[in-house]
């Protein structure tokens, strides 16, 4: 691909956006930024940008700014629909997503995994398998480092593993992984995408430009993922908790067998997981798929995932206070990884729930609440929509910072008991995103027990 002398808008000055327009810089294309950010929210941007003769555009999206381009790229945060990129489409300019710039100056080959829930922990985890079976790995994407940042690393036997978000496969146009799997595809970001099917749909695109010559891995357990079968022109692989497949991976009694070249392979057993959970089960299971079709070998994937502990903000123990544990699962943005994570412990739960409702329905923590909370804190923008679903489920205190509802939680709390942040909802009401909530958690919890420092920074480098 070609952008030396192009003229290139970057629409969106979020992590993705600023490094697309470095790296279009670098590439010599006449690159400027649009965020409708004022100035003042952008500062620290905005100098490094000057710094590098990039143009700036701040408060708003001017259309002369659209129309006056050789070529577009969306950061994932920018709605794909947004009226001024509708018009440049009219107009003939191409528009596309960060991600997909990133794809066309790639070397070697991509392995890419999306879904609802689990996507951060898997990749990090595949990333891990490929690197310990000896293979160069760069892994990025969703998971916080940009794509297009990996560009210049890659070479021609480079494996890049990526996070990929709905959002990103909106503006995808040739991205073709050589590995590409959906974990799962549950409700989730439906104040963007409208529909369940519309965010199906967009989950799906990341089978779009396979070939038989590729790979797509499913989960055999997932209706969502069961009913894309029937268009995925790559060679299918599945993973299941719950049954034999007919080839890829699954759990016979209390071992990870994989199916393939019509023999079965023992990998690993249950025991050597770490990780809490069923979900996180699945997320091995997964991964186990991928590393093995990428030539790894049984014992260098039992290896990497005896040794792999939670990501941080994905079910991480930060402490213990007065034997009352706390856990920071920020990334459970959704309802569906909040119920996964309610059936991570067998019950006196006090969880923190809230933030900016994604359009939501919290009806499905009821029975979860009922049989494992003892109290629900509830915090955030979406606090009354989740109160009215949930009441009777567990008593309800309307803490509305997350300050408050860990204090509230730590007082309530008995030895034995358990301090939850699992949202169910975005962050970007009251933090700039799940990241910074977590950690908040973590600071929060830790100012009660100093002498815990230990296990936190131990949690913090898992």
């Amino acid at each position: 691909m070609e952008v030396k002398n192009k003229r290139v808008l970057v629409v969106g000055l979020g992590r993705s956006g600023a490094a697309s327009a470095f790296f279009l810089k670098d590439q010599g294309a006449k690159v400027t930024v649009s965020d409708e950010k004022s100035e003042a929210q952008l500062q620290t941007e905005i100098a490094a940008l000057l710094d590098r003769g990039i143009s700036l555009e701040t408060g708003r999206h001017g259309e002369r700014t659209f129309r006056d381009q050789d070529l577009i790229v969306v950061s994932p945060g920018v709605p794909s629909d947004q009226p001024q990129l509708q018009l440049a489409r009219t107009m003939g300019i191409p528009v596309i997503g960060e991600v997909e710039l990133a794809f066309r100056f790639l070397q070697g080959k991509v392995v890419a995994i999306t879904g609802s829930n689990g996507k951060t922990t898997t990749t990090t985890l595949v990333g891990e398998i490929l690197a310990r079976s000896g293979k160069k790995t760069l892994v990025g994407g969703n998971i916080g480092t940009p794509v297009i940042s990996l560009a210049g690393k890659s070479t021609p036997d480079t494996l890049t593993v990526l996070e990929i978000s709905s959002f990103q496969l909106e503006t995808i146009q040739q991205f073709r992984p050589w590995i590409a799997a959906i974990l799962n595809i549950t409700p989730d970001h439906l104040d963007r995408h409208h529909t369940f099917q519309a965010y199906a749909d967009a989950k799906a695109r990341i089978f779009e430009n396979q070939t038989p010559d590729d790979l797509a891995v499913l989960n055999a357990d997932d209706a969502a993922c069961l009913a894309l079968k029937d268009k995925v022109k790559a060679q299918l692989w599945w993973f299941s908790r719950k049954h034999e497949v007919e080839r890829g991976a699954y759990l016979k009694g209390d071992q990870i067998v994989f199916r393939g070249a019509g023999k079965d392979q023992t990998v690993l057993g249950r025991g050597d997981i770490q990780l809490k959970g069923s979900h996180n089960l699945e997320n091995v299971l997964a991964s186990v798929t991928m590393g093995m079709l990428a030539g790894c070998a049984p014992e260098q994937i039992r290896s990497a995932v005896a040794e792999f502990r939670a990501v941080e903000h994905r079910l991480e123990l930060v402490t213990t206070v007065n034997g009352v544990a706390f856990y920071n699962d920020s990334k459970a943005t959704n309802v569906d990884a909040t119920v996964k994570a309610l059936e991570s412990f067998p019950g006196n739960i006090h969880i923190i729930l809230g933030g900016k409702d994604k359009g939501s329905d919290y009806t499905a923590l009821n029975p979860l609440l009922r049989e494992r909370a003892k109290r629900a804190y509830l915090i955030g923008a979406a606090a009354e929509k989740i109160a009215s679903q949930i009441q009777g489920a567990a008593p309800l205190t309307r803490s509305g910072t997350l300050e408050r509802a860990v204090k509230q939680a730590f007082e309530a709390a008995k030895a034995g008991d358990i301090v939850l942040l699992a949202p169910a909802c975005a962050s970007f009401d009251q933090f700039e995103n799940y990241e910074q909530r977590g950690r908040i958690f973590k600071e929060l919890a830790l100012s009660l027990a100093p002498v815990s420092l230990e296990k936190a920074s131990l949690g913090d480098r898992a």
